[in-house]
């Protein structure tokens, strides 16, 4: 018999959240990957209202982990390596500020981790990171259509573009961070 599963949550804005779900539910210590709506100002957004950039929101997936598994760090270093924190609103051929890199903290704790991270990056000569750090207030769970993107279209040309060469990269590099099954 196991015992209690631990279970910590943080929201992430990597860009596209078809990108960034496929990547995150890969990892071992991943419980769930949401993707979703955060960071704006409309209540309830949809897709269609998202992507105009009107409402403020960011596509971001929230990710409950079980912190005995996989470490915030482990996530952190994913999300960084799998996307691009220096450039403004665009990721890729996504442009615009539902495309922002962010990070929604559920802790204190997140949060100074994820401002030393940026901070060692910068001082170890990355460019000027322009990741936001914002406490998480509220998650609007995506579209059912949105879920599980990749596994459901995963031979569609985005998928084969953009998502395949990420899920490329993070096997190369975290081997020993993926599930055993993927």
């Amino acid at each position: 018999m196991g015992g209690i599963v631990q279970k910590e949550t943080v929201v992430f804005g990597g860009g596209c959240f078809w990108c960034t779900e496929a990547v995150f539910l890969r990892l071992g210590g991943v419980l769930s990957v949401t993707p979703g709506y955060a960071g704006g100002t409309t209540k309830r957004p949809t897709y269609e209202q998202v992507v105009t950039g009107a409402t403020g929101h960011a596509e971001v997936v929230r990710i409950e982990y079980d912190p005995d598994v996989t470490s915030f760090h482990d996530l952190l270093t994913v999300f960084f390596a799998t996307h691009n924190g220096t450039t403004p609103n665009r990721q890729g051929s996504d442009v615009g500020t539902q495309y922002r890199s962010m990070i929604l903290y559920a802790t204190e704790a997140q949060r100074r981790e994820a401002e030393a991270f940026i901070r060692d990056m910068e001082n170890d000569g990355a460019t000027k990171m322009v990741t936001e750090i914002v406490p998480l207030e509220a998650f609007y769970p995506a579209e059912e259509y949105h879920r599980n993107y990749f596994e459901k279209h995963g031979d569609a040309p985005y998928c084969q573009a953009v998502i395949r060469p990420k899920l490329g990269k993070l096997e190369d590099r975290f081997h020993s961070l993926l599930k055993e099954n993927v």
